[in-house]
């Protein structure tokens, strides 16, 4: 396909994208500690600034990968292509569980799931491969309207896969995944996000959209993987309110 053929075929799915509109309910933080207004505000702002390569438009604007939370139940792992659901119940028969996870309590188990793997969509930034992973105080969030939390999945009681989870408002994101690459094919992975999309719905009821970082921006690997587990690409709109 000639330059100009993929330039017109990217702007041809750009203007079909769906839309989402998406409140981050910042009035509500006032009943929460100082911590996640700077989180609203600071992801507010990242995502209506200037898109880097792109500078016409929003950073968090167009090809944002999105799952609606719109159902409850085992609909979601219903809905997901019939190898993820192979993955996540291998996992599932290989003992793996789920949990919420302390992050400073398993520092050199993160750290050992990061340096696993030096080069993954990309080589991993040289401050992530050295030294000890640094502890963190986040505070406990007073309200379920925005939270900032670590989950992770355990074979063995060990750590083998972990992310970072935002809420904020109507917004449940995935801001960090990153599995063990000698477990990978275990499918630990594919069961945390599974656990994740359940976790949203059933502990953050006010949530409309789980977010998984960017579609467009993904290497092709990685936006088979986000499709097969219905994180598609969206036009957003973002409010504070």
């Amino acid at each position: 396909m000639s330059l100009v053929a993929q330039v017109l075929d990217g702007l041809r799915t750009v203007r079909s994208l769906p839309k989402a509109t998406i409140s981050l309910m910042a009035a509500k933080t006032a009943d929460n500690h100082e911590f996640y207004q700077r989180l609203v505000q600071n992801f507010y702002a990242d995502a209506n600034s200037r898109h880097k390569r792109f500078p016409l438009i929003r950073s968090l604007q167009y090809g944002v990968a999105l799952y609606p939370l719109l159902q409850r139940g085992d609909a979601y792992f219903d809905a997901i292509e019939a190898s993820a659901r192979r993955n996540v119940r291998k996992a599932r028969r290989l003992g793996y569980t789920f949990s919420r996870i302390n992050f400073n309590a398993h520092r050199a188990e993160i750290g050992a799931i990061v340096r696993s793997a030096p080069v993954r969509q990309g080589p991993m930034p040289e401050h992530m491969l050295v030294g000890e992973v640094q502890p963190i105080a986040d505070p406990v969030s007073q309200t379920p309207f925005h939270d900032y939390f670590y989950v992770g999945v355990f074979g063995n009681n060990e750590l083998r896969a972990y992310a970072a989870c935002m809420v904020a408002g109507e917004l449940f994101a995935i801001t960090d995944i990153y599995g063990h690459a000698a477990y990978l094919a275990d499918g630990i992975v594919p069961l945390m996000l599974v656990e994740i999309v359940r976790c949203a719905r059933t502990e953050y009821p006010q949530t409309r959209y789980c977010m998984y970082d960017k579609y467009f921006g993904a290497g092709e690997t990685l936006r088979r993987f986000k499709k097969k587990f219905l994180f598609l690409p969206y036009k957003v709109q973002w409010r504070l309110d």
